[in-house]
């Protein structure tokens, strides 16, 4: 399976925007944002010939890869959840937005099991967590209403569960989610509207983006 192995915070700074691929590390002062915010590479600062003004072109291409970046997916993936949600009968970019939270790495993440996407996606490729009594090892499975994702018995003992329900500190979880900390279950209540996703990206672009 293909993966992204370069530093991630380039990715940030080549967005321009903090997109959060590093959990904790991003909200504080060793952020690559802070530091530097220019686009990475040898020319990134003062690159000539640059266009004072980006095209329309470049604006919708650099939100597709905001949004595909953000959620951790790759061409191919992105693609395809980009068609199924244009056979949706509900607005395409929302429903793409959707179907990238119902991501079951994605739920990991919101139900605050997990400080990135990255990390969530790790825990679920080996094997610590069951989706409705079975084993799961899936980051792309798509959840659905009534799915109860717990952590596997066998997975407990392990410090890195001990040190999270440990911590007092948990995130807010979204209305869609049941998240249950000290259990280590968390189940999806509905799927997501478009306003009870956190995630600043213009979709309508994407849209444009795949529509010329």
């Amino acid at each position: 399976m293909a993966r992204h192995i370069e530093p991630v915070c380039r990715l940030c700074r080549r967005e321009g925007d903090k997109l959060f691929l590093k959990g904790s590390r991003c909200l504080s002062s060793k952020c690559a944002m802070n530091k530097r915010g220019t686009v990475p590479g040898q020319h990134g600062p003062n690159l000539k010939g640059k266009r004072t003004k980006p095209s329309d072109y470049s604006i919708q291409l650099r939100e597709k890869q905001k949004v595909r970046r953000i959620y951790g997916v790759l061409e191919t993936q992105f693609r395809r959840y980009f068609r199924e949600a244009t056979r949706s009968r509900g607005v395409t970019g929302a429903e793409l937005l959707v179907l990238l939270e119902r991501r079951l790495d994605n739920v990991i993440y919101r139900a605050g099991f997990s400080a990135s996407r990255a990390g969530a996606r790790q825990l679920v490729t080996h094997a610590h967590f069951n989706v409705n009594g079975h084993p799961m090892n899936i980051p792309s499975y798509l959840v659905k209403p009534g799915d109860k994702i717990s952590v596997r018995e066998s997975s407990r003992k392990l410090e890195y569960w001990t040190r999270l329900t440990a911590d007092k500190e948990s995130p807010t979880t979204p209305q869609w989610l049941m998240a249950d900390r000290n259990g280590l279950v968390t189940e999806v209540r509905v799927l997501p509207k478009r306003d009870e996703i956190e995630v600043l990206v213009k979709e309508q672009l994407v849209v444009e983006y795949y529509s010329r």
